[in-house]
């Protein structure tokens, strides 16, 4: 029998058991279980119920054994910078805060005070985000960290709850704006800042690294497989880009959902200061390579549209009305703040185009083809800026995810960028993960074979540039956002 996988991806809003082996020379992907997630309210804090998320871990891995599969390798991966505060006697010492809690909200000058942003930037080479879990970790009660003998990020968490063993994987270990991209380890002046120890925290290992048995005698209830619990790129993100199936050198990537993820994987780190000032963020990746990326708003916009209007639109309709309309009709940088939670988002959109001097978008059509367009636009204008700093000369983009099945989107960006666009697989996540465990098996040796099995297992659409006046149309969405981000 073909061995056997198990993705458990796991994101903010719902998770899923994902069934994985080889047919036929070809990987097949098959859902066994789907779990609702999101944060509660315990006490006026924003928190994860990740009792619920084992739990239903557990239940999924029980239909896993119900379906004949007797044995099966298993790997983890979720959202990245929260974490669990472990006493003495390995027992969680308090909930897990969500990063959507506002307790972090002006945690980042707090911190400055301390070591300026650019030392921060030098060391870490993250993005400056208001929840990242150095201001997370800040915020902790100081008699709460002395009690604390271990701090795991999520992932690991489960991890441990699943064989009781301990580590700390690196793509998600390098998100917290603690992990120093030169030494790979955790910044120690970073830590005394907070008040932690370097002890407090596990090992750090890389996907791939075998953590333990699930042991059966923690969940006597359940008829469970016998499983091989593994490190996977156990950020989401990192996933995700494993699972993009690019080819050779000149490619960056997008993860495109409810955030916008674009970049390419590098040999090291890139923290001049000019990436410091255009945001840019370096996460680790699979075979210690970096992710050098921009977080760009995604479809969070349209699922906030989606909200407001009257009418229930699904994602399609909103593509079929807006190539009703023309394109690149107003200029608007989503990237702003005021994007990012407002409490109505058609009217703020309307409120920048009526500030701006633009036509008002007003049927649904009209704001998705104001959204898309200008995704497009700030796409290529990333790519722009990732050619720049890094030299890399980038000649095509795979969007993967969700926004992949977004063919109206997909060419927009094929057009504005001037670059070919490979779309899919939208299961880029749990296929990455998927793929992690067949090289920690041995069934697949290398990550460019993984990304050649993706190529031939799943399709992938192309889309080609189409003419269009690439330099005059961001030339105006500089002049009519003025954003520094664009500059």
């Amino acid at each position: 029998m073909n061995q056997v996988y198990v993705a458990v991806d796991i994101g903010a809003s719902s998770g899923r058991l994902i069934l994985s082996s080889m047919e036929e020379g070809k990987l097949q992907l098959q859902e066994v279980h789907r779990f609702a997630n999101g944060f509660t309210n315990h006490h006026g804090k924003c928190v994860w119920d990740i009792d619920h998320l084992l739990a239903e871990t557990i239940k999924g891995l029980a239909i896993v054994k119900s379906r004949g599969h007797n044995s099966c390798m298993v790997g983890i991966d979720t959202w990245a910078v929260d974490y669990l505060l472990l006493g003495d006697d390995g027992k969680r010492l308090q909930e897990a805060f969500s990063y959507r809690d506002s307790r972090t909200a002006e945690t980042m000058g707090k911190v400055f005070n301390n070591i300026p942003q650019e030392e921060i930037y030098r060391k870490t080479g993250i993005q400056f985000l208001q929840f990242n879990t150095l201001y997370q970790l800040y915020e902790e009660e100081k008699d709460k960290l002395a009690q604390t003998k271990q701090i795991l990020l999520i992932p690991d968490y489960l991890n441990y709850r699943l064989t009781g063993k301990a580590v700390q994987e690196v793509t998600n270990a390098s998100t917290t704006q603690l992990f120093n991209v030169q030494t790979r380890t955790y910044d120690e002046e970073l830590l005394k800042i907070i008040g932690l120890k370097p002890d407090q925290f596990p090992e750090i290992v890389e996907p791939g690294t075998f953590i333990g048995k699930l042991d059966h005698a923690l969940f006597p209830s359940y008829d469970l497989p016998d499983c091989d619990v593994y490190t996977v790129a156990s950020h989401d993100t990192a996933s995700a880009v494993v699972g993009t199936p690019g080819e050779g050198n000149n490619w960056a990537f997008l993860s495109s959902g409810t955030w916008s993820l674009i970049g390419i994987e590098s040999a090291h780190p890139i923290v001049t200061e000019t990436a410091f000032k255009e945001a840019f963020t370096n996460e680790a990746g699979m075979n210690r390579t970096t992710r050098f990326l921009k977080n760009i708003i995604g479809m969070w916009v349209m699922q906030e549209i989606r909200r407001i209007l009257p009418q229930d639109y699904n994602f399609a309709r909103f593509v079929v009305e807006a190539k009703k309309e023309k394109p690149f009709q107003q200029f608007v940088n989503f990237n702003e703040d005021r994007f990012l939670n407002p409490h109505n988002m058609v009217a703020e959109i309307q409120a920048y185009c009526a500030s701006t001097n633009q036509k008002i978008p007003k049927t649904a059509g009209e704001l998705a083809g104001c959204v898309y367009s200008n995704l497009a636009i700030i796409y290529a204008i990333a790519m722009n800026k990732l050619t720049e700093l890094t030299g890399q000369s980038i000649e095509s983009l795979h969007i993967v995810g969700g926004g992949a099945n977004n063919a109206y989107l997909n060419q927009l960006t094929a057009d504005v960028s001037g670059k070919t666009v490979y779309a899919g697989p939208a299961e880029a996540t749990a296929i990455g993960n998927v793929l992690v465990q067949m090289m920690a098996a041995g069934e697949v040796a290398t990550i460019e074979e993984a990304r050649r099995l993706i190529r031939s297992s799943f399709e992938i659409s192309k889309f080609e540039p189409k003419t269009l006046d690439r330099e005059k149309l961001i030339k105006q969405f500089k002049e009519v956002t003025n954003d520094e981000f664009v500059d």
